[in-house]
């Protein structure tokens, strides 16, 4: 399967704005969380081989966390019509399914994948209490087929380290899996740039 690598966004660089639809038809948006000591933007898809590999350990981890006051959104940007599995409907039977404790967001334009650089899914991008991109990249070294456990380190060390109001190390490593499904015409300027071999 084709791999894409994230695009490692620049450390301090500010929360982009959303205000995006959940899987009941809210609308959530970045202000509704200002209060929360760290927030958690993950990008997802459903069909992903790669979200399928950490979803039940990723929605564990979610529910640790949020328990510590860290606020997480999931968001899904992939093209509904080329892939329908990843259309709201499909994305509300996935929240049941999956467990998913945190808002699941539908981003049809794709206009908040490309604020934040999103390149693939899952990608996981965690800002401190000001807002500020403290940790971009991978949950865990684990991929499908690799035989690495799933454990989730190097987010949770992030997180650990953001809640203690400590600095997260910079040697961070790009998360790893299926492109984000632009529409035609849409892709950004990064898109096919974080191709990368099959580990």
């Amino acid at each position: 399967m084709a791999q894409t690598a994230s695009t490692m966004a620049p450390l301090g660089m500010k929360a982009p704005k959303f205000r995006l639809p959940d899987t009941a038809g809210k609308m959530v948006s970045l202000d509704d969380f200002k209060a929360a000591p760290a927030l958690l933007v993950i990008f997802l898809c459903n069909h992903c081989p790669f979200v399928k590999h950490v979803r039940e350990h990723l929605a564990g981890l979610v529910r640790e966390y949020q328990s510590r006051g860290v606020v997480v959104v999931g968001i899904s940007s992939n093209d509904a019509v080329a892939y329908p599995d990843d259309g709201p409907g499909k994305m509300a039977e996935e929240v049941k399914s999956a467990g998913y404790t945190f808002p699941y967001l539908y981003d049809e334009s794709q206009e908040v994948a490309k604020a934040y650089g999103a390149a693939c899914t899952p990608d996981f991008y965690l800002f401190d209490g000001n807002r500020k991109l403290v940790y971009r990249g991978q949950m865990d070294d684990s991929r499908p087929g690799n035989d690495r456990p799933v454990t989730g380190a190097d987010l949770r060390h992030a997180l650990d380290a953001t809640l203690a109001g400590g600095r997260v190390p910079q040697d961070q490593k790009p998360s790893i899996g299926c492109n984000i499904k632009w529409k035609p015409g849409n892709e950004p300027e990064y898109y096919g740039v974080q191709l990368v071999t099959k580990a």
